[in-house]
Order: structure tokens, then C-alpha cells, then sequence
């Protein structure tokens, strides 16, 4: 690894998986959508520790957490049977616009997004797509971004039963509260607000939290990623600091 080689945060690494906190921003691999970019998750963590790895799941470009790869062909199979298998929970943490329901169940079916720039053949079917949540905690605002002079905000945490693409981002629009920062399913004005009064001018959804059974050990591995300084200092902002850390602080498990 050259010295000028960026270097991404390892939550977990043995002799068959390695997980990383992947920062916002970075794709996970190359896509014809995104035929620009050049800093790919699986190109710096190959290059970072020596080592083929292979992606154990997807996480969206913008979204930041826990994304796990796997060292071998034998357990990166394994571990697709697993998230096939929905026995891998996922956990993130996101905050939405306005007061979401305390508590909530969605179930909605995805289309597949079309993209111009990637050739179909046809549309696919409407796929199931499940997503739980709990809301953690609220703050109003004191500005007037679009009809009311105060602006409401929820922090959620929640668990994708399935995996469709931008599955938590097209849910949580489906029930009129969307993501902060989501340029394509959100609003607009509220994002300015955050990246321009707030300094946080990312999507404020993170994977906070994963939990599985190891392929070979059998015993369970639970991985939590750390906020970055932007999430962060929104929680604080916000006091939103006991609204999650009491309940879901767990024992990192590490083994480098």
C-alpha cells in the first residue's frame, strides 16, 4: 500500500470476512451510473490489506456503515445465502422529515428505478419490499424552510426486512417523511438547510448495526459503525445523544 492510499476504518477482520465503516460518498464498486468516479470500496480495501475481497451485500453511494465483504469465494457464497435468507439484521439510523408515527410498517412494493443510461430490456416486476422502524426521538426547528415557520425532524432507527435498491430512501418517501439529503427521493429546501446552515450536507442515513451468524464459527458477530463528524455533530445539535447510544451500544467485536 503506497503511503498516499486511502485508508477505510476495519470494524471486523479474521481469516474469512472483513467488515468496514464505509465512509458517505464512496462507491462500493464500479457502476455505469456513476462512470466517472474512481475510488471504488473493494479497490481500496484490495489494495489496503493485500487481499481479493468480495462484497457481502450493497450499500448506496451516499449512505456511510457497516459493509461487510468476504475473504473467499466459498464464504462470500455463504453469506449471500444468508442475506437471501433475510438471517443478517441491519440496523441504520436516519433522519426524516417531520413527526414519522412512533412506530411503523411498511410494506410496499418496489419497481426497479429505470436509468437511462443503462439499456433494459423491459420493466421488471414489483418487487416485496418490507422495512420496520421505530422513531427514537423529534426536534423542531426554529425555521421557516417551507410552508410552517418551524420545521420538524425525526430521528428513526430501521430495519430493512428485504433488500431492494434504495429501498429505505423510496420507503420513508412513500410515507411522506424522507430522508434529510437525498437528492432524488427527498426535498430540496431542507437539504440546503442542512449542508448550508447545518454544515451537514450528506444523506443522513447510516448502517449502524449488523448482526449474523459467522459461516464457520457459528457464533454471532455483531458490528456497529461509528457516526462521522457530520452526523455527529447533528446529534449533538439536536441532543438526540441518549436517544439511541443506551439502547444500542454494543461490544465491538474485533479480532485484527
Amino acid at each position: 500500500m503506497s503511503p498516499s492510499s486511502e485508508t477505510l476504518s476495519i470494524l471486523y477482520q479474521d481469516e474469512n470476512i472483513i467488515a468496514i465503516n464505509k465512509p458517505t460518498g464512496l462507491l462500493v464498486h464500479r457502476s455505469p451510473i456513476d462512470r466517472h468516479e474512481t475510488r471504488f470500496a473493494i479497490q481500496l480495501l484490495r489494495d489496503q490489506i493485500g487481499q481479493y475481497v468480495y462484497p457481502a451485500h450493497r450499500l448506496d453511494k451516499p449512505t456511510s456503515g457497516v459493509l461487510l465483504f468476504a475473504l473467499n469465494s466459498d464464504i462470500a457464497s455463504q453469506l449471500a445465502q444468508a442475506f437471501q435468507a433475510h438471517k443478517v439484521e441491519k440496523s441504520y439510523l436516519a433522519v426524516l422529515r417531520g413527526y414519522c408515527p412512533d412506530a411503523g410498517h411498511i410494506d410496499h412494493p418496489l419497481t426497479e428505478e429505470p436509468d437511462k443510461r443503462i439499456a433494459r430490456s423491459k420493466p421488471a416486476a414489483p418487487q416485496d419490499a418490507i422495512t420496520n422502524f421505530r422513531r427514537l426521538a423529534t426536534y423542531e426547528l426554529d425555521a421557516h424552510i417551507e410552508t410552517y415557520p418551524q420545521s420538524r425532524y425525526s430521528l428513526v432507527l430501521a430495519q430493512p426486512m428485504t433488500g431492494r435498491r434504495h429501498q429505505l430512501r423510496r420507503h420513508f418517501k412513500h410515507i411522506s417523511h424522507p430522508i434529510i439529503g437525498d437528492a432524488k427521493h427527498g426535498r430540496g429546501r431542507h437539504n440546503r438547510y442542512f449542508a448550508d446552515q447545518l454544515a451537514c450536507p450528506r444523506l443522513l442515513l447510516h448502517a449502524l448495526q449488523m448482526r449474523f451468524i459467522h459461516p464457520l464459527s457459528k457464533q454471532e458477530i455483531r458490528l456497529q459503525a461509528p457516526l462521522d463528524q457530520h452526523f455527529t455533530e447533528l446529534i449533538k445539535r439536536f441532543s438526540w445523544e441518549d436517544s439511541f447510544t443506551n439502547e444500542w451500544q454494543v461490544e465491538k467485536v474485533t479480532k485484527l
